[in-house]
């Protein structure tokens, strides 16, 4: 009876309905979708909130998508809304909401390189900085760099370092400085190893690369460091990189200036017994965890965060995370040290979407600050191998260079 009912109410309005208001109906649609069409404003608002992957594909529409989809206004708005999905792990996405992943267009970055492999150095506001694989034993060449946009595909390769050959065994750091609106060019910066001055002291030089010039130039001739020397941890923010406090040398390169700074430490810790946990920066933010090398693992965690002036640091989230050993039993070794490592510190879009990314011996895990919820993200026994990997976060741009 339903169904009968429902055909003859339909054959009814067919025959009622006059074409003309079927026509006006259609003119009236066609007539929104030139509006829509011809108001690149309109257009863009809509366009924003599609996923990247739809953003890629009305690339081919027409020439005027192209080019608005490819403009500096859409594409600064884009990133501004965009969120942060997921990492690399052995060149391996893993999404951070695995109920409801935000999945990119790849699911891993092998298909786009040398089949021998390659290596994620740094992740910088959705671009990569790769290199491929040393190769065998005795290789001598030089090695060689890329940037990459896995949203994109878009692949840049590096010029050689000023100095040929000879300098690619001095390379102590490589790391990338990207961001859309106060670095929109990207920039390398490369810290070499020139010398052994005194029993104290290293002696480094400092090279950056743009990619509006194209070209190499030493930004800074030569400068101490304590020894033993690492550059570790190498973080863009607000203009500057940054490197992970390590035995003493606490610095930061100004790249606007191309002077090094000193990096201040957390007001009250021993600048010779930390060591850093976690160095990165999300949302505009750079964050710190340490430890006392002469102390014990402790669960209770802060999460410093520096000022924008780079003036100092301030305790922005104060953790205890007692509960993670109930659920995850080999959070803690059997000897009672911790064994929870801090991946990532990613900013939600509102505050109480931040989160943490941490790693005990057989999974990884998100700790949300505010509702101290827990959710298990990834197994290693599966992929064994990626266990000792170093984590690459992905972040959707679409950007182009």
């Amino acid at each position: 009876m339903v169904n009968t009912r429902r055909s003859k109410i339909r054959k009814t309005r067919n025959q009622n309905t006059p074409t003309t208001v079927v026509e006006d109906s259609d003119q009236k649609s066609s007539q929104s979708g030139s509006l829509i069409g011809s108001n690149d404003d309109l257009l863009t608002e809509i366009l924003i909130r599609l996923p990247v992957t739809s953003i890629l594909r009305f690339k081919s529409v027409s020439k005027h998508w192209l080019s608005l989809l490819t403009h500096s206004h859409l594409t600064q708005r884009y990133d501004k809304l965009s969120k942060s999905p997921g990492f690399f792990a052995s060149n391996k996405y893993v999404p951070f909401d695995v109920e409801n992943p935000n999945t990119p267009p790849f699911r891993s970055l092998d298909p786009y390189f040398d089949p021998s492999g390659f290596d994620i150095l740094q992740s910088c506001n959705g671009l990569l900085l790769c290199s491929p694989d040393l190769g065998p034993k005795g290789h001598i060449a030089a090695p060689k760099y890329y940037v990459f946009n896995p949203t994109t595909k878009q692949l840049a390769t590096i010029p050689p370092l000023l100095g040929g050959l000879k300098v690619h065994k001095t390379i102590r750091f490589m790391g990338l400085a990207y961001h859309q609106t106060d670095c929109p060019h990207y920039k390398l910066v490369c810290i070499r190893f020139l010398e052994c001055f005194g029993e104290f002291l290293e002696l480094f030089q400092l090279q950056t690369y743009s990619s509006d010039t194209g070209k190499w130039k030493i930004s800074v001739e030569s400068f101490h460091a304590i020894k033993p020397a690492f550059f570790y941890q190498g973080v863009y923010w607000n203009g500057a990189v940054f490197w992970g406090p390590y035995y003493q040398n606490y610095l930061y390169f100004k790249l606007d200036v191309e002077q090094l700074q000193t990096l201040p430490l957390p007001v009250g810790l021993p600048s010779s017994q930390i060591i850093a946990m976690y160095f990165g920066e999300s949302r505009g933010h750079l964050h710190l965890i340490v430890r006392n090398r002469f102390q014990d693992y402790s669960l209770p965690l802060n999460v410093y965060e520096m000022l924008s002036d780079h003036s100092g640091w301030f305790v922005k989230y104060q953790l205890q995370l007692d509960e993670l050993p109930g659920a995850f039993t080999k959070t803690v070794s059997w000897d009672g040290y911790c064994a929870l490592n801090v991946i990532d510190v990613v900013r939600g879009e509102e505050e109480e979407n931040t989160f943490l990314v941490l790693k005990t011996p057989e999974k990884l895990i998100t700790y949300n600050v505010h509702d101290k919820s827990y959710k298990q993200i990834f197994n290693f026994r599966r992929y064994s191998y990626i266990g000792s990997s170093i984590f690459h976060r992905y972040t959707e741009t679409l950007s182009s260079f």
